[in-house]
């Protein structure tokens, strides 16, 4: 059989329509321009690593077409015939073949590319490279051979070390599994020993889910494994059931020192000593808290008794401390006049006549007792604002009036115009030069300089009011 009879898509002697566009309907072979985009349904747009995209093969370095339509590829073997071209003329022969050569580069970029990000496996490759070395013992195109090969090649060297890679993954994930379980144990563990009853339990229950949840790991390792886990929480359990034999005891205890607190309690709710009596009842319930818990239903009983003795002084006490806010009530009544009369003075036109206002104010204001302590705050804040701007104008004149300021300010001024003027003429010898990246450098210096010139004129220009 002759080499042509193995590629029955070209004929020893094709008619004109033998080789010509595939019908309407038919997919495309891909192209440079398609690798940019992801084939994978369900990814995005674009791929991750798009593949490189190679210039048009020119053919006519890589093969001929004779005038008699024979078709030859030359290889580092020699000229290999690759077929009939009757479809046209021999310069659409050369670029049909070279087309077919740019295919099977794509199709090994794509191989590639897709193997790299994980949109293909190893094994999906190996058909890949397959094809193309089909495509070399058959070669049907024009193009450096010794580059597809190499191509190849280099699938092949991938494919070997992406293999390689998986088997590390697995290996890592079976170590990773190990871990996992092994953490879970050496938690429980160290919550062996924990007397934080009800969030240990809770989490040991948390734990065997996360054991059932876990990966397995081979059957000794985990057998190991789990022995440590249940006799760590066998020993919480039984700390535990322990704990609660001795609470019981606990609670009675509690109940006898909590009924003791409750006549105490009741023997101060007639005291006046608001302030005294006060402490008095802080210091009755950290002992209180102190005393243990005598169980929900007797807990709930003793304290509605504590806190009804509790009550009688502290409604006393509340009573009293009614009457002394009605008081400080008018006091802030009397300061907020003040206030309205000190914010009268602004704006201030005479700074003299304004400070002595404001002093006669203070005085009155010193007179006045205390005010509600939420108020506080807000009702000086309004006074302390006309002193801060009555003693802000001072400054300013101050400042204004100040010849030494003045001259470093218009120092300073003089320093910044002649920076702008500097960098001007760097930009405009940049420009000259055509050095974009030091013209733009001394635009953004320019800039800068200015934006602080423009401050500096602005503090000058206060001198002169």
């Amino acid at each position: 059989m002759s080499h042509m009879d193995d590629h029955p898509a070209l004929e020893a002697r094709p008619t004109p329509s033998a080789i010509e566009p595939a019908p309407a309907g038919t997919p495309a072979a891909p192209t440079p321009a398609s690798l940019n985009r992801s084939t994978t349904p369900g990814t995005s747009t674009t791929a991750p690593a798009a593949p490189p995209v190679r210039p048009a093969t020119d053919a006519r370095r890589w093969g001929r077409i004779d005038a008699d339509g024979t078709a030859h590829l030359v290889t580092p073997e020699g000229d290999v015939v690759i077929g009939q071209w009757a479809a046209g003329t021999i310069e659409e022969g050369l670029a049909f073949f070279g087309r077919k050569f740019d295919d099977l580069m794509v199709e090994a970029d794509l191989a590639r590319t897709r193997l790299l990000d994980g949109r293909a496996t190893p094994d999906q490759t190996v058909t890949a490279v397959e094809h193309l070395r089909t495509s070399l013992a058959t070669p049907l195109f024009m193009g450096d051979i010794t580059m597809l090969r190499a191509a190849c090649d280099e699938l092949e060297a991938l494919i070997a070390q992406q293999r390689e890679l998986a088997a590390q993954r697995k290996a890592q994930a079976r170590e990773a599994a190990r871990e996992k379980r092994e953490a879970i144990v050496v938690e429980a563990e160290g919550l062996a020993t924990s007397t934080r009853w009800k969030a240990t339990g809770d989490r040991f229950a948390a734990l065997l889910d996360d054991w059932k949840a876990a990966p397995r790991v081979d059957r000794g390792t985990e057998q190991s494994l789990w022995k440590r886990f249940s006799a760590a929480r066998s020993t919480f359990d039984r700390a535990r059931r322990s704990h609660f034999a001795e609470r019981e005891g606990a609670r009675k205890e509690a109940i006898a020192a909590k009924e003791a607190l409750i006549a105490e309690a009741a023997a101060l709710s007639s005291s006046t000593d608001w302030a005294g009596t006060t402490r008095d009842y802080r210091r009755l319930m950290d002992r209180w808290k102190a005393a243990g818990h005598a169980g929900k239903g007797a807990e709930d009983r003793l304290w509605e008794r504590f806190r009804a003795a509790q009550d009688v002084f502290f409604a006393a006490r509340d009573a009293a401390n009614a009457e002394r806010d009605a008081q400080q009530q008018q006091n802030l009544e009397a300061k907020s006049a003040l206030a309205a009369e000190a914010e009268a003075l602004l704006p201030v036109t005479d700074i003299k006549t304004a400070k002595k206002a404001l002093h006669r104010i203070g005085e009155r204001w010193e007179a006045i007792g205390h005010v509600p302590r939420n108020d506080k705050d807000k009702i000086e804040g309004r006074l302390r604002k006309v002193e801060q701007a009555i003693r802000s104008m001072e400054q300013d004149e101050w400042k204004r009036s100040n010849p030494e300021t003045r001259a470093r300010a218009s120092d300073t001024a003089e320093k910044f115009a002649e920076a702008v003027a500097k960098a001007e003429r760097e930009r405009d010898a940049a420009v000259s030069r055509g050095d974009t990246a030091a013209a733009a450098k001394a635009e953004e210096k320019i800039a800068s300089t200015r934006a602080l010139l423009s401050a500096v004129e602005g503090a000058l220009s206060e001198f002169s009011r």
